[in-house]
């Protein structure tokens, strides 16, 4: 007979379809149980689903058959949710390499090592634009920048707990030995979250669902094992050190330092910029999860009073904010809006400061173009928050070739770090209170953002495929961002519109980065540009020459177009990146472009 069991791992309930049959053991008739596959989350669904394949009462089980059923049936559905999401991603990765944004992994003339990538021309200057826009945010909140040290004492690493606990769970397929981190691969295939899962829960997961291995499709052994992701070093003859597997650590160390700069005055912000380092043993999803990669990671110091009543609060109450709570991840639920004030009187974040770092990352990232449907907040669940921590939640991007993809951290770290950092080293990393005029060891909390997701997260978001049926392929960068701002573009590739596209290309260059393209088609130059994401081609014709000294400006998305004066060019392309609208700063044109 067949049946409906429930699991119960790390807090969420799991039903799967169990059949029991008869088996001769030594001359003996025995009952041997054996699952079939995985029903889902909900007990009502699992039943229907059941009752839907006939497999109830008494019929009797053809073993084979059936397992092929639900094996056949599990795959035509994951392949039928992939399918759009594979097409866009295999696009997607390849337009980033043709355009000239991520090539690798790196070195591709030897082969590659996975993990590690290089960013092209347009990638690189689209990272920076990234980088100096969450400069911005912190530098208006007067969080000034600092640079440490990449290369770290063993004992600072001690200090931190990341030497004996940074580790990740992975398995050995014992037929094709690749190697696997065991909680992403259960998270993709399965569609579970098994970043809190214990190495025992692991285990029985895998041996209970019969997961195989993404290679070469061989069951995979519940033999679950530690990995450290350290990544360790020498300097000199023989003292052992660690590249850095976060920003955020080595930006605590200098706090005395900081605490003389900010005349011992809380609370206080710094932040940091720079590359990190992990031994991941099976770097997926492109630069999502790579072994080098950027952090951006601010820690705003004060004391534990100070985050109740943290006056900056007011200014961000009314933030609508897309919550996906601990509860709601338990109980199947969505999302929840709420503003920042409201989220306090439920309850849904525990103190003022942490909810202004919660809004002041959220406008960021809208900021940056991400719509309000591609955005959430997603809370860590109790079993997966550090020990030391008081809250921590992920601000999330939707992609369309990777799903949900956690882009920044804002954590609640209390006072763990300075505390054991202090301990460690033997100095006090103390200061005054104020409020009660005693030392205290202060609080932190950390905003850490991965510019390389945020990348990728822009790439994918913005980016128009079409077919040639369909149109022109775009991508629909915001201004910003672009890593081009203007196109200068001589009609014809003769005198004198030459001579004077460069001249418009030399004095633009001087304040923005623009490019001069002169070769092919009118039309073939604007497609060059609308797929490297420029928002405005400038183009000289024999107008320019002959009559009024102006020049047409094409707006990418609407592929509109105004005229303007060459002397009135800088104020309009400044005005342009900083949001105006293109079509109001000079006389519409008529061009081919269906209303």
């Amino acid at each position: 007979m067949v049946f409906i069991v429930k699991k119960k791992i790390n807090g969420q309930e799991y039903y799967y379809l169990r059949a029991s049959t008869r088996v001769i053991v030594n001359g003996k008739t025995k009952v041997k149980a054996v699952n079939l596959g995985y029903f889902g989350k909900d007990r009502k669904k699992a039943e229907q689903k059941l009752f839907e394949m006939n497999w109830v009462g008494d019929n009797k089980l053809n073993k084979l058959g059936f397992t092929k059923q639900i094996m056949a049936e599990k795959n035509e559905k994951k392949f039928e949710e992939n399918k759009i999401e594979a097409e866009f991603r295999k696009a997607l990765m390849s337009f980033v390499v043709d355009k000239g944004f991520v090539y690798g992994p790196s070195p591709e003339i030897y082969g590659g090592m996975a993990g590690f990538y290089d960013f092209g021309p347009a990638g690189k200057t689209l990272k920076n634009n990234i980088e100096n826009a969450i400069r911005r945010l912190f530098n208006k909140f007067q969080f000034f920048e600092v640079e440490c040290p990449i290369v770290t004492p063993k004992i600072v690493w001690e200090a931190s707990g990341h030497l004996g606990g940074f580790s990740d769970p992975l398995v050995k397929c014992t037929k094709c030995t690749s190697i696997w981190r065991v909680d992403n691969l259960i998270g993709e295939e399965f569609k579970v979250d098994a970043d809190a899962m214990t190495l025992e829960q692991l285990k029985e997961f895998l041996k209970t669902n019969q997961v195989i291995c993404p290679s070469c499709k061989n069951r995979l052994s519940d033999d679950v094992k530690k990995h450290s992701l350290m990544l360790k070093t020498q300097v000199g003859l023989d003292t052992e050190m660690y590249n850095r597997p976060e920003t955020a650590t080595t930006t605590y160390l200098p706090f005395l330092n900081y605490l003389r700069f900010y005349r011992e005055r809380l609370p206080f912000g710094v932040f940091q910029i720079g590359n990190a380092y992990r031994n991941e043993i099976s770097p997926r999803q492109h630069i999502i999860r790579g072994r080098e990669f950027t952090q951006a990671e601010a820690q705003v110091f004060l004391f534990k009073d100070q985050k109740e009543n943290f006056e900056k609060f007011s200014e961000v109450e009314d933030v609508v904010i897309p919550f996906f709570t601990a509860k709601n991840q338990k109980e199947n639920k969505g999302i929840t809006s709420l503003t920042l004030k409201k989220a306090m009187e439920n309850k849904v974040l525990k103190n003022k400061a942490y909810a202004w770092t919660i809004a002041i990352t959220y406008q960021l990232f809208k900021s940056l173009g991400f719509s309000d449907e591609n955005l959430r907040y997603k809370q860590h669940m109790p079993e997966k928050l550090a020990f030391y921590a008081d809250d921590a939640w992920d601000l999330e991007i939707k992609f369309n070739s990777f799903g949900w993809v956690e882009a920044c951290g804002v954590h609640d770290r209390t006072d763990y770090d300075l505390t054991t950092h202090g301990k460690f080293s033997g100095k006090e990393l103390m200061a005054i209170n104020p409020l009660t005029n005693k030392k205290e060891i202060p609080n932190v909390l950390e905003i850490a953002i991965g510019p390389n997701r945020v990348l990728l997260g822009v790439l994918d978001n913005f980016y128009d495929k079409r077919s040639e049926e369909e149109g022109k392929t775009k991508l629909r960068i915001p201004v910003k961002l672009s890593p081009i701002k203007a196109a200068i573009l001589p009609l014809m590739k003769k005198e004198p519109l030459l001579g004077v596209s460069r001249k418009v290309f030399e004095d633009l260059s001087n304040e923005f980065l623009v490019v001069s393209d002169e070769t092919g088609s009118i039309g073939k130059r604007y497609l060059r540009q609308d797929a490297l994401g420029t928002p405005i081609c400038i183009t000289v014709d024999y107008d320019t020459i002959e009559k009024d000294d102006s020049v047409t400006i094409r707006e990418r998305d609407s592929e509109k177009q105004i005229r303007v004066k060459i002397s009135e060019l800088h104020e309009v392309v400044r005005k342009v990146i900083e949001g105006e609208d293109l079509l109001k700063l000079g006389k519409l044109v008529e061009t081919r472009v269906k209303e």
